[in-house]
């Protein structure tokens, strides 16, 4: 672009510069032409003419100077836009560079670290001197971060891959090519590296690798630092005293204070780092408890009871493949009891400490290989002693199950230690038991609840006709009342005639005794004749037409019946007291 301004500006002068001559010449001519014509000295000719060479050439010289000017100007200055870094490689007027320097400093030829910043620059010739490129700003966007390789600078400290790493306070001046190549910046892969954001990056010098994603550890997990660096700031004797811990299994877990190469002691809490991985390797270590699951991969047979309606038991098998759970540490474990073979599902809740994390790393590598090289196998062999020894019985893994499971945690507990991790809990699934190890105690459960079925339905139907004799009775209860009224009706009359009949007994015998002594008195003859006359007296009572008034005075000397005799006499009454033979004889007058 430049090339070409140029080039514009040296046609343009050149064409104002004829045009100027052009018409100086032509004056020139028209001078002569009018001399010949008219009269005029040669004094007055040679001062038009120098008057009309002076002008040209004045106006000749001024074109050139603004020419001049104007290439001066486009050579000398360069704008750098607001996202873009001016980068300067520098052609003249300036030293070699020494051998393997691949930027140059200040009066050197080569790629330059200084830089031009956003904004107008006004330098001599500098776009003559110096080849400008422009090259846009870095932009690391969020979550991610930018790995630098220096090409240029100090040389790595003996047995480091990597450069030291920068402090924070001077992070944004390393980032200056002319700071970082004067202060001690080395060359090759840089631990520090670019956060979110737009940086201004020297590109001569840093190869920068722009979406690397940073280290994320979330809820629940630590994470364990393998470190491929030695930090400088870090003392020889603190670097060197390396914590080594040996286990009770022979494991020894060897771990480093922060800054060290090796494993650092200390783990990253759940947060999001910026951390360039080639020089750190974070490895991620749950501490949530985990459950371990050993279920599946066995065969599973079943034999199925019927029974029909007359009571009958019939059995059938069917077979069922039961897979290994997805995720599930391994398949079911088979333990040996009595002469079966029993796949028995069971889970273990285990938990890794933060702080035991990086002896889990040092020691096997993750938790993955802690639960398949360790945990597992010993488990297998705890499970098989425990549950297969020969007194157990078959179904003891039913009818003693917490028994067993605490035996066995007791066991596996310290071995989990061995590896730095913490048993929690030990639990049994439902044991595939050989279908013919449980049909004997199958039919008779069977036999039991049927008859037990047949008790509860005689039972009902029981209950079924004391309801049918209770809705009959409800039917019938106002017949049913009043016979039992009735009844009790009955009784009370039957007590009543007991207590009337033993009334006239009593009333009797008591008459009899009171008649007797009455005779003992009076005599029979007169007790007899009081007692007729009673009678007549209370049949007078009853009949008063029978007794008739007569008109006849009786007396008599005697105190006996005569008067009542007499009085009665001419009654029916009289009648009564006769006998047949005597009813039609008249009475006797006196």
């Amino acid at each position: 672009m430049t090339t070409l301004i140029i080039g514009i500006v040296l046609i343009v002068g050149s064409i104002i510069s004829a045009i100027v001559c052009k018409t100086a010449a032509k004056k020139l001519r028209e001078a002569k032409e009018k001399r010949k014509s008219e009269s005029y000295s040669d004094e007055d000719d040679k001062t038009r003419i120098l008057s009309t060479t002076k002008i040209a050439s004045l106006i000749s010289c001024i074109v050139i100077g603004l020419i001049g000017l104007f290439l001066f100007l486009s050579l000398s200055f360069v704008i750098v836009g607001k996202d873009e870094l001016g980068h300067l490689n520098k052609i003249f007027l300036g030293a070699a560079m020494k051998p393997g320097q691949v930027i140059a400093l200040e009066n050197q030829k080569g790629p330059q670290a200084k830089t031009l910043s956003p904004g107008f620059h006004l330098m001599p010739f500098i776009r003559v001197i110096c080849k400008i490129e422009m090259k846009k700003d870095v932009s690391i966007p969020a979550g991610f971060c930018g790995k630098l390789t220096a090409k240029d600078g100090a040389p790595l400290r003996e047995g480091e891959a990597f450069a030291d790493e920068w402090l924070d306070a001077d992070f944004q001046k390393m980032l200056d090519a002319e700071y970082f190549l004067t202060h001690g910046g080395q060359k090759g892969p840089q631990v520090s590296v670019l956060k979110p954001g737009t940086h201004k990056i020297n590109r001569y010098l840093f190869d920068v690798s722009e979406k690397e994603p940073a280290t994320v550890i979330i809820e629940g997990y630590v994470g364990v630092v393998k470190s491929n660096v030695q930090r400088k700031e870090v003392p020889t004797e603190e670097s060197s005293a390396m914590l080594s811990i040996p286990s009770s299994s022979g494991l020894k877990a060897q771990v480093v204070p922060e800054g060290c190469r090796g494993i650092w002691r200390k783990v990253l809490t759940p947060g999001q780092y910026y951390l360039n991985t080639d020089a750190f390797k974070v490895i991620p270590v749950d501490t949530r408890v985990q459950t371990w699951e050993y279920g599946g991969g066995y065969l599973r047979r079943y034999i199925e009871l019927k029974v029909d309606q007359n009571g009958s038991i019939s059995q059938t098998e069917r077979q069922e493949q039961i897979p290994v759970p997805p995720g599930a540490a391994d398949k079911a474990i088979t333990v040996r009891i009595e002469g079966w073979e029993i796949p028995l599902d069971s889970r273990i809740l285990i938990q890794v400490d933060p702080e035991k994390a990086p002896y889990v790393v040092a020691s096997v590598g993750d938790i993955e290989e802690v639960e398949n090289d360790i945990i597992t196998p010993t488990y297998r062999s705890i499970l098989r002693n425990v549950c297969g020894s020969p007194e157990r019985k078959a179904l003891e893994l039913i009818y003693n199950r917490a028994e067993l499971e605490e035996k066995v945690e007791i066991l596996l507990k310290p071995e989990g230690d061995k590896a730095f991790v913490t048993i929690k809990e030990v639990r049994f699934g439902e044991p595939a038991y050989p279908p013919e190890l449980m049909v004997a105690r199958l039919r008779e459960q069977l036999a039991q609840q049927l008859n037990k079925t047949f008790q509860e339905e005689k039972k009902a139907q029981d209950q079924r006709i004391e309801t049918e004799k209770a809705r009959a009775q409800a039917d019938q209860q106002p017949k049913l009342i009043e016979a039992q009224i009735k009844k009790q009706a009955a009784e009370f009359e039957k007590e009543a005639a007991k207590l009337k009949g033993e009334g006239e007994k009593l009333f009797l015998t008591e008459m009899a005794e009171g008649q007797k002594a009455q005779t003992e008195v009076l005599g029979q003859d007169r007790v007899l004749q009081l007692a007729m006359l009673k009678e007549i007296l209370e049949a007078a009572v009853k009949n008063p037409g029978i007794v008739k008034v007569p008109s006849v005075l009786v007396q008599g000397p005697t105190v006996g019946l005569e008067g009542a005799a007499a009085i009665l006499g001419a009654s029916n009454l009289t009648t009564i007291f006769r006998g047949p033979d005597t009813q039609d004889t008249p009475p006797t007058k006196e």
